[in-house]
C-alpha cells in the first residue's frame, strides 16, 4: 500500500495530463509530495503542476518535455504514460489507413518515445519508475476496436521488453491494464461498444480514474522494488490472465 508522503523530493512527468486518468495520477502523486509536470496537446489545468504542451507523436516534443521538467523541477524520477485515444468504433473493414496510424502514433509511438527519453536520463543515475497505461483490450481484443486493441497490446509487449532491457539499472518499467474507466474518452466510443465492455466486468461497473491513480502510485514508488516488465490488471475481475 502506498503511503502519503512517499514521493517527497521526487519529480514526475505525466503524459496525457489533461485527461482524466493523467490528471488523477498527477493529483495523487502531488498529494504525496511529488513535483509534477504534465505533457499534453492542451495545457492541463492542475494547481501545482507544471503544464507543458506538446504532441507525444513527435519525439522532439517528448524529449523537450523531459528536458523542461528537469530544468524546472529537478531530476526526473517517475514517468507515467497516460496519453491515449480510444479510436473510432469501427468494423475492421471500415478502418482507414489514417485512423489506424493515428491511434498507433498516439498510443504506441508516444509511449515508446517517452520511455526512451526517460530511460536516457534515469539509467545513468541508477533510479527510475516508468508506468505505462495499457488496457485489458491489449490482452483480449475488443470488437470494433482493432486499432485500439492492437496499440495497447504493443504497449504491453513494449513494457516487457524495456523492463527486461533495464532490469539491472534501477529503472523499473511496468504497465497497467484497466478495463473500461469512467472518463471523457468514452464519448469517442459508441454506446454499444461501452456496453460490451461493462457487461464483461464481473463487478458490473466502470472503474474510476482515482482507482487507476492508486495503482499508478504504487508502481511509481520505491515500494515497488521487485516488479519490472509486468502488467497489472485493474479490470473489476474481467482479466483471466
Amino acid at each position: 500500500m502506498s503511503q502519503r508522503g512517499e514521493f517527497q523530493g521526487r519529480t514526475a512527468l505525466i503524459t496525457g495530463g489533461a485527461g482524466d486518468i493523467g490528471a488523477a495520477a498527477a493529483r495523487r502523486l502531488m498529494a504525496s509530495g511529488a513535483r509534477v509536470a504534465t505533457l499534453d496537446v492542451r495545457a492541463a489545468a492542475l494547481d501545482g503542476a507544471l503544464a507543458l504542451t506538446g504532441d507525444v507523436t513527435r519525439s522532439a516534443d517528448v524529449d523537450a518535455a523531459v528536458a523542461g521538467a528537469e530544468a524546472e523541477l529537478g531530476r526526473l524520477d517517475v514517468l507515467v504514460c497516460a496519453a491515449g485515444v480510444s479510436g473510432e468504433s469501427l468494423h475492421t473493414a471500415d478502418v482507414s489507413d489514417e485512423e489506424w496510424r493515428r491511434v498507433f502514433a498516439i498510443n504506441s509511438d508516444g509511449v515508446f518515445f517517452a520511455n526512451r527519453a526517460a530511460a536516457r536520463v534515469m539509467v545513468p543515475r541508477g533510479y527510475g519508475r516508468i508506468v505505462n497505461v495499457a488496457s485489458i483490450a491489449g490482452k483480449e481484443g475488443n470488437p470494433m476496436a482493432a486499432a485500439y486493441s492492437a496499440s495497447k497490446a504493443a504497449v504491453i509487449a513494449m513494457t516487457k521488453a524495456i523492463g527486461k532491457d533495464l532490469a539491472e539499472t534501477g529503472v523499473l518499467v511496468n504497465a497497467i491494464a484497466p478495463a473500461v474507466i469512467k472518463t471523457r474518452m468514452l464519448g469517442d466510443m459508441s454506446e454499444a461498444h461501452v456496453a460490451y465492455m461493462v457487461e464483461r466486468i464481473p463487478m458490473k461497473r466502470m472503474g474510476l480514474p482515482e482507482e487507476v491513480a492508486e495503482l499508478v502510485a504504487f508502481l511509481a514508488s520505491e515500494a515497488c522494488s521487485f516488479s519490472t516488465g509486468a502488467t497489472f490488471d485493474l479490470s473489476g475481475g474481467r482479466a483471466t490472465y
